[in-house]
This record gives C-alpha cells, sequence and structure tokens, in this order.
C-alpha cells in the first residue's frame, strides 16, 4: 500500500508531539506548576506545587511575607514529597476579596489550596501567624491532615497582649507607621551574629506590603492567640509538632511538643536552613 507524502508527513508529526508531550510528563515531577483558586470569599490565591510522594507538605509564610521566604524548604522537600506553596490573602501574589484578615479566613486560603490540589494526606507547616493559619485550616480539612507543624509560633516566650486595650496598645505604634515600625519590630527578631545581608533582605520584604492588610491581620492575629489559642492548640494536641527558636542556645523547651533550633531567631527556616530541614523531616518522618 503506498502512503502518499501528506499522510507520512502528518504521521511523522503525530509520533513528534507524542514524544515532546512523553517527555514533558517525565520531567514534570521536577518542575513547578504555579495556579490560582478562589478561596470562601472569592479572593485569588495563587499557589505552586512540586514534587511528588504519597504525603503533601504545605508550607504556609508568616505575616506580611509570601512564599518565597519558604524557597530553602521547597527546594529540598520537592526531592521526596508533594510540596505545596501558596501567598495567603493580600500577600505576595494573591489578591483580596476581603477587608478582615482573619485566621480563619486566612484559614479558608489554605483548605481551598489543599482542596484544588486533591491531596489526601496533607501535613501543615506554618511559620509565625502561618502557625494559626494552619490550625484554623486544619479544622477545616479534617482527616485529610494528619500533622501540624508551628515554626516559632506556640509555646514561644513571647508574651501575647489578652485584652483589647492591649491589643491597642501593641498595634498602636504599627498603624502610626507601618513601614518604620515594622521593621524596627523585624530588626529585632535576630540574634546579633546573624548575616547582615540576610537580615536586610528579610527585613526589606516588610516594606511593601499593604498596611491596611498588615495592621488588620495584626489585630487579629492577636484576638485569636487571646480566644482561641487554648482550646485550638488542645484540640489538635496529638498532631500538633513545634519547631522554636532559642536565640541563646540555653533556652529549655516550654512544652513537650517544642524542638528547639539553637543560636537562631524568629526566622529560622530562612537563617538555618539546613538545620531546620533535618528537624522537620524527622518530623515527617513520624507521619510517613
Amino acid at each position: 500500500m503506498k502512503i502518499s507524502n501528506s499522510v507520512l508527513h502528518r504521521f511523522i508529526s503525530a509520533l513528534f508531539v507524542l514524544a515532546i508531550s512523553g517527555c514533558a510528563s517525565l520531567q514534570a515531577p521536577n518542575q513547578e506548576h504555579t495556579s490560582t483558586v478562589l478561596s470562601k470569599d472569592g479572593s485569588e490565591i495563587v499557589y505552586g506545587v512540586k514534587g511528588q510522594g504519597k504525603t503533601t507538605l504545605v508550607f504556609v509564610h508568616c505575616w506580611t511575607c509570601n512564599h518565597r521566604f519558604w524557597k530553602s524548604q521547597i527546594d529540598y522537600f520537592a526531592k521526596s514529597h508533594k510540596v505545596v506553596w501558596l501567598d495567603l490573602a493580600g500577600h505576595g501574589q494573591s489578591g483580596s476579596a476581603r477587608v478582615d484578615y482573619t485566621m480563619e479566613a486566612f484559614g479558608e486560603d489554605v483548605a481551598a489550596v489543599v482542596n484544588a490540589v486533591g491531596t489526601k494526606k496533607v501535613i501543615l507547616v506554618g511559620h509565625s501567624m502561618g502557625g494559626p493559619v494552619v490550625v484554623e485550616a486544619a479544622k477545616k480539612l479534617d482527616q485529610k491532615v494528619v500533622a501540624i507543624v508551628g515554626v516559632d509560633t506556640f509555646y514561644t516566650p513571647f508574651q501575647y497582649p489578652e485584652s483589647e486595650s492591649e491589643i491597642d496598645v501593641f498595634v498602636k505604634p504599627i498603624r502610626d507607621d507601618f513601614v518604620g515600625a515594622s521593621q524596627q519590630m523585624v530588626q529585632s527578631m535576630f540574634t546579633p551574629k546573624v548575616d547582615p545581608e540576610l537580615k536586610a533582605s528579610i527585613v526589606k520584604q516588610f516594606t511593601g506590603t499593604n498596611p491596611e492588610m498588615g495592621i488588620s491581620a495584626m489585630y487579629e492575629l492577636f484576638r485569636w492567640h487571646a480566644q482561641d489559642a487554648p482550646s485550638s492548640l488542645e484540640y489538635f494536641s496529638d498532631k500538633l509538632s513545634n519547631i522554636n527558636a532559642a536565640p541563646s542556645g540555653n533556652e529549655t523547651p516550654l512544652h513537650k511538643s517544642v524542638l528547639l533550633i539553637p543560636n537562631v531567631g524568629h526566622f529560622v527556616p530562612q537563617v538555618k536552613p539546613d538545620e531546620f530541614n533535618a528537624v522537620l523531616n524527622s518530623i515527617i518522618s513520624e507521619h510517613q
């Protein structure tokens, strides 16, 4: 049977497309895929997925930060797990349709991303404000969550304000001079020996945030700690682990769930990524 040149050309083209598609599918696990999903209130949440594995690690950033703060963790853990990052509403690349930036609303952002990804076994990791956020997300995701890891957020020496008047006093400098007061606060969260360039790059991240979002989120963060923290931490006590900073290296854990990393301030994953990754890896291994 004689095959025409046009048919042969289409056949070869089809093989070429299949070959390219096959290569793309083989490479996909090592690539980062970015997408968007709508949170419960219509806020557009940007998220990314990288790696493969039965257990999915979801990294949630701190107040006025973004997913890039987790770069060392995303690159490291994506070699052996499916890793998901997101920018909370009003942060990073994500949009916002909200006025009040509550921990529950942020939790909806995380839940929307996890449900969009379709994973069934999740470990939520939240740094600072991200701690209450992942706890709120866990309430919505129920049995999908096998573990929660708080990073320098629960059972720390920091004394959160408890009453509305105390919260007002604490937030007033941020409200009066958002950039200046935020930078001053962040600069106090490092040990003296931290790399100056790394410190400057972290501090700089806090200057480009929408002040209205930042002020609202800070108010709501303190309200959550005053009203919801005790019952929430008790409810998730069997799933909760904590990786906290030990700036002097002489601190002792304030709770049985706490693992300390010595000689580092609040930004543990960024300043000591290797040590942090090793401790987090030990926690993950208990839930494989």
